[in-house]
């Protein structure tokens, strides 16, 4: 069985919260909202934790209330307004204009009625998360943030929030991309005639948005609210000197670690290849013209001051070259008295095992692992970006040739990773073919998930009581 990716989740705060959740694929296939409101949707979707920082605009009551109620429990003023401060800080990360705080307000709370009939339909089928996978979880974040878990903890409790709020919302967010991989992800098929479609599609003259892709670096200098002028100056030129560093510096990546203000630097300031309507406006309309290599900016948003470096650019949607990992896994599935973190612990002593000599990955795949691969010794071939579920393919991607991960949960169960080898290939007919299909699953699979959550939305019973503020 290949672990191939059905999709990302509309779930976002989902799985980022995380490192363990499915998000993100390097190409997404273009949305058909505004401008405007696709800056608010995917700032409602986008990775990001609890800040703690939400206060009160001046003449909104400060005790909390209830705003509504779904199938008899309440979703209230301070959940709204919560969200809402984590949206608007993501909107502005991302260059995008900020909205009306009455929409925003609006869509943030139907937001957190779906979430909620998502994790009520979960419970009723007897859907799970176990301690382990949600410890895993905070442990990828705080690695994600350059911190040990305990220094990670301590920062987020100084911020307003306590390591059970978090626990709570990485394992309520799992549980929901859990009932999601079930009920949609699974049943998405990708037909021949859907990749020759999308692909005709693609061509279609002038339509520059939707047949360029791009991966952009991204270095952030943030402006804080209600920033008087000389402090405006001062961010001004930073960022000036931050594209100055990125043009003479031929390592983006630690310019990055330097100048840019996004936590951790998300991830070198790669943004990913996507098609140039993914992105904010303000950046797709400095990056349409620029060619490979070019620095772009400052650019000035809401929240603050953006340079850009333009990492990558293919006009037909696919990268030129692309890095491929030839990788081994060993499997165990969870049921039949299998929990999480029994399988995590018999991983554990297989990695120690090989460590220390005393067998093989191959020989411990072909004994134990409870996957199609076992006969080959867990061997999973060469691999292309998107060909593996998101949480598989962020270990792998982390790993250095002949390093064993440590345990991995994933829909299919908690593996054991081995990375063989690491090479970049340039893309043959068959394997462009191949990342299309990704594309395509992951358009098909939106779509069918919207129209899912729009009956269990219509199932549900939603009484409405104050508006938020």
């Amino acid at each position: 069985m290949r672990f191939f990716s059905k999709t990302s989740c509309a779930a976002a705060v989902a799985l980022a919260l995380l490192a363990a959740g499915a998000h993100a694929q390097s190409l997404k296939a273009p949305g058909q909202a505004k401008k405007g409101d696709a800056s608010v949707s995917r700032a409602l979707d986008a990775t990001a934790r609890p800040t703690g920082r939400e206060t009160a605009p001046a003449g909104i009551r400060q005790a909390d209330f209830i705003v509504a109620v779904v199938d008899s429990e309440p979703i209230t003023n301070n959940e709204v307004r919560a969200r809402m401060a984590r949206v608007l800080q993501n909107i502005g990360e991302q260059g995008g204009q900020l909205p009306p705080r009455e929409l925003l307000a609006s869509q943030v709370l139907e937001r957190l009625i779906v979430e909620k009939v998502q994790l009520q339909e979960a419970r009723d089928s007897g859907i799970k998360v176990d301690d382990f996978a949600v410890d895993q979880a905070v442990n990828n974040l705080a690695l994600q943030n350059s911190l040990d878990k305990s220094a990670f903890l301590v920062r987020l409790q100084k911020e307003g929030v306590s390591e059970k709020q978090l626990r709570d919302e990485i394992r309520n967010q799992m549980i929901m991309q859990r009932v999601r991989e079930r009920d949609v992800d699974n049943r998405v098929k990708v037909t021949d005639a859907d990749i020759d479609r999308y692909l005709k599609e693609q061509k279609r003259p002038g339509d520059t948005a939707s047949s360029m892709a791009m991966n952009l670096g991204h270095i952030l200098i943030a402006v804080p609210e209600n920033a008087g002028p000389a402090q405006v100056a001062e961010r001004e030129a930073r960022a000036k000197q931050a594209a100055e560093a990125a043009r003479t510096h031929a390592d983006f990546t630690a310019v990055v670690r330097e100048y840019s203000d996004v936590p951790n630097g998300q991830g070198g300031g790669a943004m990913g290849m996507r098609p140039l309507g993914d992105y904010p406006e303000l950046f797709a309309k400095a990056a349409a013209s620029a060619s490979t290599g070019a620095i772009l900016g400052p650019l000035r948003s809401g929240a603050g001051f953006h340079v850009l470096k333009v990492l990558e650019k293919s006009q037909s949607g696919m990268p030129a070259f692309i890095t491929q990992n030839h990788a081994r896994h060993i499997l165990l599935r969870i049921g039949d008295g299998m929990s999480e973190a029994q399988a995590a612990k018999r991983l554990e002593d297989y990695r120690r095992r090989v460590l220390s000599g005393q067998a093989t990955f191959e020989s411990l795949a072909r004994e134990y692992s409870q996957d199609g691969s076992a006969r080959d010794g867990g061997d999973l071939g060469w691999s292309s970006p998107g060909q593996f579920v998101p949480e598989f393919e962020r270990v792998l991607n982390a790993l250095q040739p002949g390093e064993i991960s440590e345990p991995v949960v994933s829909r299919f169960g908690v593996h054991l990773i081995k990375l063989e080898e690491r090479r970049e290939a340039r893309l043959t007919p068959r394997e462009q073919r191949e990342m299309v299909r990704n594309v395509v699953r992951e358009r098909k699979t939106e779509t069918d998930y919207n129209a899912w959550l729009k009956e269990l939305r219509g199932r549900a019973y939603v009484e409405y009581r104050e508006p938020p503020q």
